[in-house]
Parts: structure tokens; sequence; C-alpha cells
């Protein structure tokens, strides 16, 4: 499969922002990752001061077959349930996205159950109704991982068509913290236990059956990690797959990408492993309550922004997040500069 090309960050524009950054009327360094977060932009943009304000956030949704095995508390028909909640504006993310001023696109990327067609507000881009059960085969076929992929690419394409400067991923899928670990405890070498948490909320009983699931399906297929495309199909998810084409696609066009919990982390490790560059173009925006999150930061050099114990999914992290990150931009942008204040710099 051919990915677009990620253009390297333009580093005239991050001097430029540092040097600026420096002349505002402040202490050089006093607020912080806010000014390293205006310098990263700047380099992203091309734009020695980016403006962040138009933002979108994308939720793909999707099954797992994994699901069977009884590694969540809750049901797979949650996943549709929630997508029509989505639709109706009363989830959190809408909640948090319209405080943003965000826009919010829904996308069926691998639901098991059907939406009528003419529903409005949902894009319709099943691949799958679901994966397969890892438990006892690949989740997916190359193929399908491959449109799946595709998906997030287009997606990210039709969001960004009408100007787009901040991307949000978000996922909804009944099981997918499972094929989520896997792909942690795959791709930095730890083992199952250090990287699977209680997902929605399992008891000290599912959580020891859910890695003893994910061993067995790592042991199963024996996915090869130094290939993100085999461990993508091997043990991954739809919606995995859909969000790595966003961050790919995104990275392609400059637009910086603020990745959410602990399943759009899976994703930015399957997106790096698969375009290493598109490192470039993410913020970490949030600490998850899952355990294995952190150490997917530290696996892809991410430092998270915020950390308030979250563990919802759905992109909200990423959303509460666009705030800081438009704060920082706002203020490249919008202070003045000592010799613009007429404000001494010098003691």
């Amino acid at each position: 499969m051919k990915y677009p090309s990620i253009p390297p960050l333009d580093l005239e524009a991050v001097h430029q922002a540092r040097t600026r950054q420096n002349q505002l009327t402040k202490p050089p360094g006093s607020l912080g990752r806010l000014e390293e977060i205006s310098i990263r932009l700047a380099g992203m943009k091309a734009d020695p001061c980016p403006s962040v304000s138009r933002k979108a956030v994308i939720v793909m949704a999707a099954d797992h077959g994994i699901a069977a095995e009884g590694v969540s508390a809750f049901p797979a028909e949650v996943t549709k349930q929630m997508v029509m909640n989505f639709l109706r504006g009363g989830a959190a993310v809408n909640v948090l996205a319209r405080q943003a001023g965000a826009s919010l696109t829904i996308v069926d990327i691998g639901v098991a159950s059907d939406f009528d067609p003419s529903l409005s507000g949902l894009l319709h881009c099943k691949v799958a109704r679901g994966t397969r059960n890892m438990a006892k085969g690949p989740a997916m076929t190359i193929t399908e991982a491959e449109k799946a992929l595709v998906v997030g690419m287009e997606v990210l394409a039709g969001v960004a068509e009408n100007g787009l400067d901040l991307i949000a991923t978000g996922d909804m899928g009944i099981g997918n913290t499972t094929p989520s670990s896997a792909i942690a405890a795959i791709l930095t070498g730890l083992p199952v236990a250090a990287v699977t948490g209680r997902g929605t909320g399992l008891t000290d009983a599912g959580l020891e059956h859910k890695v003893k699931v994910i061993e067995q399906a790592i042991a199963l297929n024996r996915p090869d990690p130094k290939d993100a495309m085999d461990v993508l199909c091997k043990v991954g998810g739809l919606e995995i797959a859909g969000l790595a084409g966003v961050m790919i696609a995104a990275s392609a066009r400059r637009i910086p990408v603020v990745v959410d919990g602990f399943i759009s982390t899976a994703a930015a490790m399957i997106a790096v492993g698969l375009v290493p560059d598109v490192y470039h173009y993410l913020f970490g925006s949030h600490e998850s309550v899952e355990i294995g999150h952190r150490v997917m930061h530290k696996h892809l050099g991410l430092i998270p922004l915020i950390n308030l114990n979250l563990r919802l999914g759905e992109g909200t992290g990423a959303v509460l997040t666009f705030h800081l990150i438009e704060a920082a931009s706002r203020i490249i942008r919008e202070m003045a500069t000592f010799a613009e204040a007429g404000v001494t710099d010098q003691g």
C-alpha cells in the first residue's frame, strides 16, 4: 500500500516562532509548555504565527470479535447505541466539541449492526461487521486493514476540504481496549499484564481473564513487532486502522493531530509504524488511567498535556486539549512584543 508523503517540519518557521516567543512581554520561558506548543505548531503548519481556529473531531466506530470472549463489562450492542447517542448530540464528546467550537464527524467503519442508510449525520463507511475473534485467528485480512486505512484518509480529506487547522481523534467500540493492549504489548515488548487495564470497569477476575485472552491471541497469531501492518491485521481493530489513516492523511496536509486516549494512541503507534514521519505532527492530549497509556506515550516520545484521570475515549481528552493548544496559538499571534508595547526588556 502506498502512503502519502509527509512534509518535514518547517525549521525556519520554528526559528521565527522561537525568536518571537523570546521577544514577547514576559520573561523567556515563563509560559512553559504553551511556548513549546506554539513553536511546534509553527513547524507543523509552516507558519511562525499559526492559527488553529478551524477545529474538528473524527470519531471512528467499530466492533470487535474478541468481545465474544467476555473482555468487556458492556455488551457489544452498546457500540451501536452509543453511535446513536453521538448522532443525537447527547454524548460527552458532543458537549465538549460544542464548547470548543469544533465540528464532529461520526463514522461507521465497522459496527456489527446495520444503520438506516438515510440516517443523517453518519458516514457509512463499513469495511466489515466488526473484526474476527483474534483469540481464534487474525482479526482482519490485509485487504480489510488497508480499506480501513483508506477510509480514514478519505474521511480526513473530506473534513479538511473547506479548511482545517487541528484534528482530534476519537473512538467507539466495545472491547477495543483489548486490541489496543495487544498492540501496546507487541510494539513495546512489555508483558501483556503491564499494559492491560480494566477498560470499562472489569473486576479483578475479569482483568485476569482479559490478560490471558490477549496472551492467547498474541501466541496464536505471532504478529511481527517490526511490521505495523502485520500487528494491525492480527490483533488490531477497524476503528484503530481508520484513525491511523486519519493521522497519516492529516500529517500529509500539515494538520496537527491531537491524539486522544488509549485506543487513539494505539492507532498512533500503528500510524507511526507505517509512516514514521507522522510522529512530528502528533500532540499527546492526556494520560488515561489505563495502565498501558504511559508506556505508549513513552514509546512514541509524546508528553501528554493534561491528566484528569480520564478513561472514556470518544475523543474527549483530545477535545479538552484543544483549549490549551488554541491558547498557545493565540499567545504567539496576539501578545505584544517588548518593542510593540514600549516596555524595556532589560533590567
